[in-house]
C-alpha cells in the first residue's frame, strides 16, 4: 500500500527534467521556481510514461494551482479533471494517527499503553508492543503485504471481504521482524491493529470515528473510509494496472473491497480534500501542540528520510517536506507539505506505477515540491 517513494537518484530525475524542457535559466539569469508550464510538462511526462492520467494541486503560499492530464477513464476516453476522487492508500495512516493522538490528548488512552491492554490476544508479544510502536512502525510486526499469498489473492479476487482480525492473523502467522522498539520496518499490520484499538476505546466503528473527528469538522466532501462497498462514489478516476504489469493492455482495477485495506489504507479522497486535511493537521487545528509535537518525533529510516507517528519527513533538493504517500492496486498518491501546512501539494496517479511511471512521478514530485517551496529546481 505504500513504498518509500522518491528514493531514486536526482541524476535520473534531472535527465527527465531535461527531456521535458525544464532546464536551468541561462547563465546570468535569475533562478526561478517552476512555472505552471513546468508543472504541465511534468504531468505530461507522467502520462507519456504510461499512466492513464495524473492530477495535481499545488499551494505555494500565495497561489493555488490545480492541473490534470490524461484520462479519468480510458474506454470510452474521458478527460481527467483535477477534482477527481482517488483511492489514496496509506495516506489513511495520517488520519488514523491523528485520531489516536486526539484520544491521547483527551486522556482516553496513552501512547505507551500496550496493545494487550486494549485488545488482549490480538498480536504475539502484545504486552510489550505499545501504541507508539504501532504508530511509528517500530513494533516489529510482520507486514501483511509481505505475505506471499495475500496480494496475489487480492489481485485474483478483489471483491473478497476480510475482517481486520483475519488480516492480522495472516501477518502474525509469520515471526516478528525484531523485538519491539529495537528497529524500524514499515508494516501495514500496525495500523490494522490501531483501528481495532480505536474501536475498543471509542466503542464505535473506525470509519465513524474518522468521519466524526476529521471528515465532517473539516468539510471534506470527497473523503470517506468505506466499510464494505467496492465502489468509489461520485466523480472519480478509474484505477488501472498498466500493460507492463499485466502482459497485455490496461486492466481496470477500480472496484476493490475496502476490507482488504481497512484502517491501513482504505481511504478515498481527492487532492483538494487532502490539502485541506494536511493544512489543518500541520497548522495545529486538529491536534493540541503536545500531540502534534509527538507526531513529529521521528525515527530515522535512512539519511534524509524519517517517520514520525503516521507522518513522513524527508529532505528534497528544494528543502524538507512532511506528509505521506499511498499505493493500492491501480492508484498511487503523494501528499507533501512544508512543516506549517501553509504550502503543500498532492499528486495523484490512477495507474499502478511501473519503472517508467515511477521515474516520471519522481520528476513531477521534484518539480511540485520546488514550486510549493518557492525554490528553483536544482
Amino acid at each position: 500500500m505504500s513504498v518509500l517513494s522518491f528514493r531514486r537518484t536526482l541524476v535520473a530525475a534531472a535527465a527527465v527534467l531535461l527531456t521535458l524542457g525544464i532546464t536551468a535559466p541561462a547563465s546570468g539569469a535569475p533562478a526561478r521556481p517552476p512555472t505552471d508550464d513546468d508543472l504541465r510538462a511534468a504531468l505530461r511526462g507522467v502520462v507519456a510514461a504510461g499512466a492513464s492520467g495524473v492530477s495535481l494541486r499545488v499551494d505555494d503560499g500565495r497561489t493555488t494551482t490545480r492541473l490534470a492530464a490524461g484520462a479519468s477513464r480510458l474506454d470510452p476516453p474521458v478527460p481527467l479533471r483535477p477534482g477527481a476522487k482517488l483511492r489514496v492508500g496509506s495516506i489513511t495512516k495520517s488520519f488514523i494517527a491523528t485520531v489516536v493522538l486526539q484520544l491521547a490528548g483527551e486522556h482516553r488512552l496513552d501512547l505507551d499503553d500496550t496493545v494487550e491492554r486494549w485488545v488482549p490476544g490480538l498480536v504475539p508479544d502484545g504486552d510489550h508492543i505499545t501504541l507508539r510502536h504501532l504508530l511509528n512502525h517500530t513494533s516489529g510486526l510482520f507486514d501483511l503485504l509481505d505475505d506471499q499469498a495475500f496480494l496475489p489473492g487480492v489481485l485474483a479476487d478483489p471483491l473478497r471481504e476480510y475482517t481486520p482480525r483475519e488480516l492480522i492473523a495472516i501477518a502474525t502467522a509469520h515471526p516478528a521482524e525484531f523485538a519491539p522498539g529495537t528497529d524500524w520496518a514499515y508494516s501495514n499490520t500496525n495500523y490494522l491493529a490501531l483501528g481495532l484499538v480505536v474501536e475498543r476505546v471509542t466503542q464505535q466503528p473506525i470509519r465513524t470515528v474518522v468521519n466524526d473527528r476529521i471528515v465532517r469538522p473539516l468539510g471534506l466532501h470527497d473523503t470517506s473510509l468505506p466499510a464494505r462497498s467496492p465502489e468509489i462514489p461520485g466523480y472519480h478516476a478509474r484505477g488501472y494496472l498498466p500493460p507492463t504489469l499485466t502482459g497485455g493492455g490496461y486492466v481496470d482495477f477500480t472496484r476493490l473491497s475496502p476490507t482488504a485495506l481497512g484502517s491501513a489504507g482504505a481511504l478515498i479522497s481527492s487532492p483538494d480534500d487532502l490539502r485541506t486535511f494536511y493544512r489543518a493537521l500541520l497548522s495545529g487545528h486538529l491536534l493540541p501542540p503536545a500531540q502534534l509535537a509527538e507526531m513529529k518525533r521521528t525515527v530515522e529510516v535512512e539519511p534524509g528520510y524519517a517517520y514520525g507517528l503516521g507522518l513522513y519527513t524527508k529532505v528534497t533538493p528544494c528543502g524538507r517536506i512532511w506528509g505521506h504517500d499511498g499505493n493500492v492496486p491501480g492508484f498511487e498518491t503523494t501528499a507533501w507539505n512544508d512543516e506549517t501546512g501553509r504550502r503543500g501539494f498532492v499528486l495523484g496517479i490512477p495507474t499502478q506505477p511501473d519503472a517508467a511511471i515511477s521515474t516520471a512521478q519522481d520528476t513531477a514530485t521534484t518539480v511540485a515540491a520546488c514550486r510549493m517551496l518557492g525554490r528553483p529546481v536544482p
